[in-house]
Order: structure tokens, then sequence, then C-alpha cells
């Protein structure tokens, strides 16, 4: 029952700020749309919270207004929502998958998101490089937020990890911090159950920018993906919790 009210809500106020985002596209200036982003992933963790007992503990530093590569695991989709609510102003890398939902291409170009081919290839390439440009161009540090994997995983797997992690760093010379999680086991990819628990997003030591491309994507796959198994036996091993107080805020 949680989860059914839980996707009521959800999948309701997603359609409210994706009219009031778009609108808020309209002002020249970029902050206000960030700021309304911003505010509905907030508000999508408090309903975590309130209607399905998911408290998002975050371990580490999130790099708030620094110039860092966040790569993250990606195994719900809730992922995106909770670092645009710990991260604050975040830019990120996105497939081009979420051009299909209405308005939200808009929005996505306004807030200088950068789309790549979910196909991968050549496409890809152009847009991250596109991406990277428009990224040296910006006066103001955003962190930005990618998926090595490039797609969503199931809890306890993973894929191999793409090179636009390491071409950001490098091209960018910007370190990238690993990012590891178990919200999939809350929020299991893009599934209506949702389970009550403990979500944990952990900012990892960064890793200074290096020009050996196998090296460095296979530590950095190493690293996210045995912490986040760490993170995931955690969560298996502590009892079911039940239904969080709303003054516990997330």
């Amino acid at each position: 029952m949680r989860s059914l009210i839980f996707n009521i809500a959800y999948y309701s106020i997603s359609a409210i700020y994706a009219v009031v985002c778009a609108i808020l596209a309209l002002l020249p200036d970029r902050r206000i749309l960030m700021h309304g982003i911003r505010s509905y992933a907030r508000l999508t963790v408090l309903l975590m919270r309130w209607i399905c007992g998911i408290r998002v503990e975050v371990r580490g530093t999130p790099p708030k207004n620094q110039p860092v590569i966040l790569a993250a695991k990606h195994q719900s989709w809730g992922d995106g929502l909770v670092m645009m609510a710990k991260c604050g102003d975040v830019n990120f890398i996105c497939g081009d998958h979420m051009l299909n939902y209405p308005l939200i291409g808009w929005v996505l170009k306004r807030c200088g998101a950068i789309v790549v081919s979910n196909q991968g290839g050549a496409e890809a390439k152009a847009s991250l490089h596109d991406g990277v440009a428009r990224s040296q161009g910006e006066g103001r540090a955003r962190p930005i937020l990618i998926y090595p994997e490039g797609h969503l995983t199931p809890v306890g797997t993973g894929m191999r990890y793409r090179s636009g992690a390491w071409l950001l760093s490098s091209q960018l010379d910007r370190p990238v911090v690993p990012v590891a999680t178990n919200l999939g086991q809350c929020w299991p990819q893009q599934k209506w159950t949702k389970f009550s628990g403990i979500a944990v997003i952990e900012f990892l030591e960064p890793m200074a920018p290096s020009p050996d491309r196998d090296g460095f994507l296979a530590e950095l796959e190493t690293r996210v993906e045995a912490r986040s198994r760490a993170l995931e036996a955690e969560y298996s091993a502590r009892p079911a919790e039940s239904v969080f107080h709303p003054d516990q805020a997330a």
C-alpha cells in the first residue's frame, strides 16, 4: 500500500514540476530553473522518507559547487534525484531516452545537461565532447554527474564502465569522485515496489586525472563496485524497518 501511495504522489508531483520547470526554463537566469529542479528532488527524498520509510544517509562530503566529476553507481531511478538533492547545483550526463518525456527535453536543454545517445558509439562521443566544450565555458564551478555504466543495473551486479568519466576528467582536468550506493535495495531500478530501510550514498576519495584510460577506469570500477557490494551487505544485515516519523527529516 505504501508503494502505491508513494507512486501516486511521486508521479503527480513529477507532472506538476515538469510544467513549473518548463516555465522557469523561459527565464534567462538558469539558477532559478536549477532551484526548481532541486526543490523537486528534495521533495521526492522527503516523500521517500515519509511514505516508504526510506531514509537517505550521506557518507563522505558531497562536493557542492566544486569542479569535480561525480562517477556514481546507478541501480535506481531515484539515484539522480538523491544526488541533485544532496549535491547542490549539479550538471549531469543523461541518456537521450529522457527526451521522450513531455517537456523534459526543453528543461534539460535550458539547464545545460549533456544528453548522449544510449547506443554509445560516435554519436555519444560527439555529444560528450560538446558537453566538455560547454563545461569549459561555464564561469561557475558545477560538479558533473555521470553514470559510468551507462545503464541501470540490478543490485549485486555491474556493467563494464564506459570511458565517459575518464574523458571528462582528462579533458576538463578535474578529479573524479567515485560514488557508491545501495539505493537499489529500497527503490529497485524502475520498479513499482519500494522497501523501507537506510539507503546510503557514499562519496569516496577523489581520483586525480590520469592519462592511463584503462587503468583509471579499472580503478574507478573496482572502488565503486566493491564499496556498493559492502553497502548492499550492510543493508541486508539490518532488520526490516518500520515507517519513519516525518519529524526525522531526510
